[in-house]
């Protein structure tokens, strides 16, 4: 390693041009690279849901839909409006109740129900249908051209609403989350770093990473906007520790070698080995995001752990190159570092270790209450400012038409016309349905199907289905709605084995069965990974399940603190926070460790190792533990998408939460099982 390191040192120059080029293929990349907005895009493509949606667009030509709440215009005027909605480039169809009848029939004798459905005391309803998928660009420019049509007295209410909505925010965010980011994470490093041009350079190379791994992404084709607005706030959160360990290694080397050539490749030397050991737990923690069925798990994981990969590599590459290339620089700007000292409080600790071992016990017993009693939330708009076009468009729709989400049904085109009036009218019988249609209910039973004109009959029957409309009061993912989803389905089956159940509520249901499952295998598969990882760095079959239990406290008190707040979690939230917060704050509690055993190695008791160890350790704990709290914090105070914000929150949270819970309770645990930890460990020193 160090044959390689003098070798970096020596061509540092060319790897530093070579690193600014590579910035323009990635930057190509990045700016190539889509971003899906649509949530439900990532459910598993096996479930009866999504292939239903793959019918609908390949069938009928109709991947998306929106409802249209027209207010306080007369018939003449909606029918001219309808007219040019039509007209918008990728709208399939507008179904209005003039659509319904031939032109030769009088709209008199439109059934009341129906012309209700469309009519309410001060608003007009229309069904708009797309020929794009609900996150398609094609889509999400419809809904824009819409929207300058209709102007402010008219509500465009859908799921394709909701995300062109999310795209226009997070896009117009984007970039004051990076920017608030990097200003916090520059503050603590200045204060901490002995040197103003330090952190400097640190984010030189963290936001050089970041690009890479963003232009990297362009061959996966796509990636979640979630992960898209976490990347680089959490790359730069998790990977900070990196470029702190080097500049550490390298002050301490220049106090020895009077070449700061030759201190720069034993740093580099003996920062790889250390950072090598450190990220291992950070990628695990993220490649244990790809076990989701969810596959909004799979794009996360791949592309943090991407990150943190590109991080080390530029650790060890770019960053040396640029303090060799500035060094005078940094020497100019020395300062006097913020000093965090742990002799004293590693004393205290040391000495009342039992009282910090019973406080630590006792938080226990609220953490796993508050832990199994959090509400989260499954529904993207809810995660949302109520000052954003789609979610006014829902209350608007709620208010005028008690409607909260329509259900679509695909059913065989061949099924009777008796039988499908019938399981119409059972489906209205069940609580919360405003109204059932399809072909057979648009006009009354008297009045033969073939009167219905050809444009209607193509919207709603095509590929040997036919397709019905199923309004319903609940809102999406509430407990109401997801039984309502279960009767009709039972009803629909009974009718026609083949039929599906299709739109925004039943996908919902199906992510919230899905990612229950998902959160006991991440949770399994992070905490087996990590362990595993534990045992072969530390060399101890007992240190990894201290260890461990240590950060899962941490990380129990720290979703538990959302259900004392009384504030209700996206359903995201309760499956990666764990093994981000497991996989990037166990290394605080290595590190520690790391060094109790060096000192026990060297013949040291047990109180004096430990003690040595947490005083050693405090001030790299700290500092790291701040970097990751500064990097996310002003995101979650700032974004307006609680999805990204409530995460940031939890992670900035859960950074100081593990620290304090390794400073004060893994010094009792050592203390404690010191005797057994000894039989149980191989020495490696």
């Amino acid at each position: 390693m160090l044959k390689l390191s003098r070798q970096i040192v020596k061509y540092r120059i060319p790897i530093l041009i070579l690193g600014l080029v590579l910035l323009i293929p990635a930057t190509a990349g990045y700016l190539h690279t889509k971003v899906n907005y649509d949530i439900l895009y990532y459910l598993p493509d096996n479930i009866e849901t999504m292939q239903g949606q793959d019918i609908l667009l390949n069938d009928f030509g109709k991947g998306a839909y929106a409802l249209l709440i027209v207010e306080d215009m007369d018939d003449i005027h909606a029918a001219r409006l309808k007219e040019k909605v039509e007209a918008v480039d990728h709208v399939a169809d507008v179904v209005w109740y003039d659509s319904i009848l031939d032109d030769n029939i009088p709209q008199s004798m439109l059934p009341d129900e129906i012309y209700q459905v469309f009519h309410s005391d001060q608003a007009t309803l229309m069904a708009i249908f797309f020929d794009g998928g609900t996150s398609e660009t094609s889509t999400m420019d419809a809904i824009d051209q819409i929207r300058d049509i209709t102007g402010e007295t008219c509500f465009l209410s859908s799921m394709s609403a909701i995300v062109t909505d999310t795209k226009h925010l997070v896009d117009e965010q984007l970039f004051w989350y990076v920017s608030i980011a990097v200003v916090l994470s520059a503050i603590v490093l200045a204060l901490t770093m002995d040197s103003w041009m330090a952190p400097v350079l640190f984010l030189l190379t963290i936001g050089m990473s970041i690009i890479y791994n963003l232009g990297t992404n362009f061959i996966q084709g796509e990636i979640s906007f979630v992960t898209m607005s976490l990347t680089a706030v959490l790359q730069l959160a998790v990977t900070m520790d990196y470029s702190i360990f080097l500049w550490d290694s390298y002050r301490e080397q220049r106090s020895k070698l009077a070449d700061k050539n030759e201190a720069m490749a034993h740093s580099i030397a003996e920062t790889a080995v250390s950072v090598a050991g450190s990220s291992l737990t950070t990628i695990a923690g993220f490649i244990a995001l790809c076990f989701m069925t969810f596959t909004l798990g799979r794009d996360l994981g791949i592309v943090m752990a991407k990150g943190v990969v590109l991080g080390v590599i530029c650790c060890i590459t770019l960053l040396p190159s640029m303090i060799l290339l500035f060094d005078g620089l940094i020497q100019k700007l020395h300062h006097r570092p913020l000093n965090i000292k742990g002799e004293k409080l590693s004393a205290f600790i040391v000495k009342h270790h039992w009282i910090m071992l019973f406080v630590s016990m006792l938080l226990w017993i609220p953490a796993i209450i508050g832990y199994n009693k959090i509400d989260v939330y499954y529904n993207l708009d809810s995660s949302l400012p109520g000052y954003l076009p789609s979610i006014q468009a829902n209350e608007e729709l709620e208010k005028n038409f008690s409607m909260n989400t329509i259900h679509l049904v695909l059913a065989d085109a061949d099924l009777p016309e008796k039988d499908v009036r019938n399981m119409l009218s059972e489906m209205e019988q069940v609580d919360g349905v405003e109204f059932a249609l399809s072909t057979a209910s648009l006009i009354p039973s008297d009045i033969p199907g073939e009167f219905l004109p050809d444009s209607m009959t193509g919207t709603l029957k095509s590929g040997g289905r036919q397709l019905m409309l199923i309004s319903s009061e609940y809102k999406v993912a509430t407990d109401e709605v997801n039984r309502q989803i279960d009767q009709l389905g039972t009803i629909l089956k009974s009718y026609d084995e083949s039929a599906m159940l299709i739109g925004e509520a039943p996908c919902t249901k199906d992510l919230i069965d899905i990612t229950d499952h998902d959160f006991q295998v991440v949770s399994a598969v992070s905490i087996i990974a990590i362990f595993l990882l534990i045992c072969f760095v530390l060399r101890s079959f007992s240190l990894p399940i201290l260890l461990v239990s240590v950060i899962e406290l941490a990380i129990y008190v720290n979703m538990s603190i959302a259900y004392y707040t009384h504030t209700t979690l996206p359903f995201i939230a309760s499956i990666v926070i764990g093994t981000i917060q497991l996989g990037a704050t166990v290394d605080y509690a290595i590190l520690m460790t790391n060094r109790y055993q060096l000192e026990r190695a060297n013949g040291k008791d047990k109180t004096e190792a430990v003690k040595i160890a947490l005083s050693s350790s405090l001030p790299s704990i700290v500092t790291s533990a701040l970097g990751f709290f500064a990097a996310t914090i002003g995101v979650g105070l700032y974004s307006d998408v609680d999805l990204i914000g409530s995460l940031c929150l939890l992670m900035s949270r859960g950074a100081l939460i593990s620290m304090v819970l390794v400073l004060i309770l893994l010094p009792s645990l050592l203390l404690l099982f010191d005797p057994i930890i000894q039989k149980t460990s191989f020495r490696h020193y």
